[in-house]
This record gives structure tokens, C-alpha cells and sequence, in this order.
């Protein structure tokens, strides 16, 4: 087995080493949320930084029912006793992946951990595209189609993935196809992770969710945390809402979470028992934070839209998945290298996310525009045209002119 570093991580190294060095590089190819910690939160944190015991592996009961509460008021009836914490979502997913074995449905394209996390652990994903224009889901036809076929070779396959709403494309996957995969679920016996925590950063609110919980409780998983709604992922916290009933499952996570984690940061799970807690001030935050995602992410949709890329409009979360193979510039790997060393723009290449290396699509992610000190980012957070600031009217023009001189690299 061969582990690299994770593509974003050493995309956002890279890019900072450039930074360091001089160069200007529009940086595109990170998901950071872009934005201050709220001082409440930072309150909260400084308050518990006593609290310096390991305490149970499960998480604090605290923040336990704080998150199932969180749930609770999106209509999904909640135990405390089948949520689990940890430092981070991320970790969360790979404990899951251990915990329930076999191998594992994604979607195609999907983020990059997740097709890396089934390598460490021995499971060989099977990749299916998703449904014509949607995005976090993969197709259910094709799910069973392939599951059988897997099946029929001798593999076990336990789980199908989905990320609502997705990263990379930025797109919700609609309530008919996650209606479609519950069926096909339930049909072959797949545990259905539900990776939400772009959740509470639905572009717009009106727009139906439907999460695969809400119509098979007893067979899904659902994983999320903080580092995205409200911009604390260097804090590492996430927690997990496990199936209706899946005291087994629970038993499994936790006995991975006691050997690689132990238990999640004390004073970090008190402000995220807060946070969960949705308390006046950071529903504020959050419901900022996503009209500032969701006003950049279609100010950079246009600029891709005006230089001829296939792009599908971004419905959540801070990202886009343009198509540039209009330009016939070669594949996501060419594309992206001639963006950052000729144009000084930062993307993630397509293939990083399991598409095809031949496809000229690439991952774009728009949070680090919003400013370069906690003081800009309050700024454009707050504002109520985000665009006119001249930071970020700046980054605008610089993509636009490096997304028109590719088509002179094609010429």
C-alpha cells in the first residue's frame, strides 16, 4: 500500500510555499471555511481550557445530547447514547469504515479522503457516477447493478457513501435519488453513510434536503461537525449519529475510537456542546456564513460560465466542479499545473476526487477569497455586497483574466 499525503493538504502546502515565495497564486484548492472563530465560542473554549481529563471515549454526555438535540430539531428523533464524538468527522468516517467492514459504494467524483481512507483500511471502493447533474449521491440503478456484480466476484460490499450537499461539485443530490438509493439499500443490505456537514450551508433554504435518514433510520449513519458551518476545523471536533438500534455498531466504533483517538479534546467538546446548542448568536453566524459562501461561489460560477466552462451551478457549501474541456488543453493534471504555474490560480485536478484523469474538470473551492486578516473576513462577512470590496473584487479579476488567458494557451 502506498499512503500519500492527502491532495488537498499538499495542494494548500504547495500553494503557501509559493505564497511565501513571492509569487501571487489565487488560492482555490483549499476547503477552508474562510472565516473567524465567533468570541463566543472562543469564550467558551478559553472557559474549559481546565479541563484537561481524557474522559469517556464515547464523548461527554454533554455534547452528546447537545447534538442529538441538533438533530432532533431537523426532525430526526435522536438517543444520546448512539452518538459518538471525535476529533473530527474525518477521523469519524475511518472509525466507521474499520467498524463496519467490507468494501464501500462512492460516488464518482467524491471528496478525496474518502477513496483513501477505504485504501488504508483494506476496502476496495466501487465507484459509480452520479445521476446527470446532481452531485454526493451515486446513481441507485448503477449502485445495484455494480454491488451485484462485486458480489458476484467474491467481494463484500457493506456501504454506500452520500455527501449532502457534495464537495466537489457543490450540488444536492434531489430527495428522488436518495429515495431511490434507501430502496436499493435496503434491497441488498448497505449501511448508508451519510456524510451532512455542508448540511446547515444550503445555498438556499427553500431548496428540499432530504437526508437518507429521514426515510431508513435503521440503516443509516450520519457524520458532520463544525469545522465547516462555523469555521473551526482546525479545533478537530465531529460526532456521528448512528443507526436506530445499532448498539453493536456502536460497540465496534468505540472500541476503534479507544485505540487510534481515546477520546475527542476536553475544552473542545465543551464549545461544541454550545455550539450544537444553536444558541441565537451562531444561528446569526451560520446563516451569514451561508449567504457569503453562496454570493461568492456564484460570482465565481460566472467567471467560469463567461470563459466557456461546463459548469453546474453551485447549490451548497463553497464549492464548484468546472468542466474546461472545451479549451482541449489535456486532462485535469495539465489543466491545473498550467492554471498555477502560467495563470497563478489554485484548483484541485478532477482525477485527485476519482474522476476521470482525461476529463478536464477541476474542484474549486471559494473561501479563501473572502479576505487575508480576521478583519477583512468580518468585513465581507457582514456586508451586503461582499463583491465590491476591493480584496475580493481583485481575486475576481485576476481569475477572470487567468481563465481568458487560457484560451490563449490554446490559441
Amino acid at each position: 500500500m502506498t499512503v500519500t499525503l492527502s491532495a488537498t493538504l499538499a495542494a494548500n502546502e504547495d500553494i503557501e510555499r509559493r505564497r511565501r515565495a513571492g509569487e501571487r497564486v489565487l488560492h482555490l484548492a483549499f476547503g477552508e471555511a474562510g472565516l473567524p472563530v465567533h468570541p463566543a465560542l472562543r469564550d467558551r473554549l478559553a472557559a474549559a481550557s481546565e479541563h484537561n481529563g481524557y474522559g469517556p471515549v464515547a464523548g461527554a454526555a454533554g455534547l452528546r445530547e447537545s447534538a442529538a438535540g441538533y438533530w432532533d430539531r431537523r426532525g430526526l428523533r435522536t438517543d444520546p447514547e448512539l452518538v459518538v464524538c471525535g476529533p473530527g468527522s474525518k477521523s469519524l468516517l475511518y472509525g466507521l469504515l474499520l467498524a463496519i467492514g467490507g468494501d464501500i459504494v462512492l460516488p464518482m467524483p467524491s471528496w478525496v479522503s474518502y477513496a483513501a481512507q477505504a485504501d488504508l483500511v483494506g476496502s476496495r471502493p466501487v465507484l459509480v457516477p452520479a445521476p446527470q447533474g446532481e452531485g454526493g449521491v451515486p446513481d441507485p440503478d448503477r449502485v445495484a447493478a455494480e454491488v451485484r456484480a462485486a458480489r458476484a466476484a467474491g467481494r463484500t460490499v457493506s456501504s454506500v457513501l452520500v455527501t449532502l450537499p457534495d464537495n466537489p461539485t457543490g450540488r444536492l443530490a434531489s430527495p428522488e435519488s436518495i429515495a431511490r438509493l434507501v430502496e436499493v439499500a435496503r434491497e441488498l443490505d448497505l449501511t448508508i453513510i451519510s456524510d451532512e456537514i455542508y448540511r446547515d450551508l444550503v445555498h438556499d433554504p427553500a431548496l428540499p434536503y432530504t437526508s437518507p435518514a429521514d426515510l431508513a433510520p435503521e440503516r443509516t449513519v450520519i457524520t458532520t461537525g463544525l469545522s465547516k458551518s462555523l469555521a473551526l476545523g482546525g479545533w478537530r471536533i465531529g460526532v456521528v449519529r448512528l443507526p436506530t438500534g445499532a448498539h453493536a455498531l456502536r460497540g465496534k466504533l468505540l472500541a476503534v475510537a479507544s485505540e487510534i483517538w481515546s477520546a475527542p479534546a476536553a475544552p473542545v467538546q465543551e464549545a461544541a456542546a454550545y455550539a450544537f446548542g444553536e444558541p441565537e448568536e451562531l444561528v446569526e453566524r451560520v446563516n451569514l456564513s451561508r449567504r457569503l459562501h453562496g454570493t461568492l461561489a456564484r460570482a465565481v460560477h460566472a467567471c467560469f460560465a463567461a470563459a466557456g466552462a461546463r459548469v453546474p451551478e453551485p447549490q451548497g457549501g463553497f464549492y464548484l466542479y468546472p468542466d474546461l474541456g472545451h479549451l482541449g488543453l489535456g486532462g485535469s493534471a495539465e489543466l491545473t499545473k498550467l492554471l498555477l504555474e502560467e495563470h497563478g490560480i489554485g484548483v484541485l485536478p478532477g482525477h485527485a476526487f476519482g474522476d476521470d484523469p482525461a476529463a478536464a474538470r477541476v474542484r474549486v473551492a471559494v473561501s479563501l477569497l473572502y479576505g487575508t486578516s480576521p478583519e477583512q473576513r468580518m468585513t465581507a462577512l457582514t456586508s451586503d455586497d461582499p463583491l465590491r470590496l476591493p480584496w475580493i473584487a481583485d481575486s475576481l479579476d485576476h481569475l477572470s483574466r487567468g481563465l481568458a488567458g487560457l484560451a490563449l494557451d490554446r490559441a
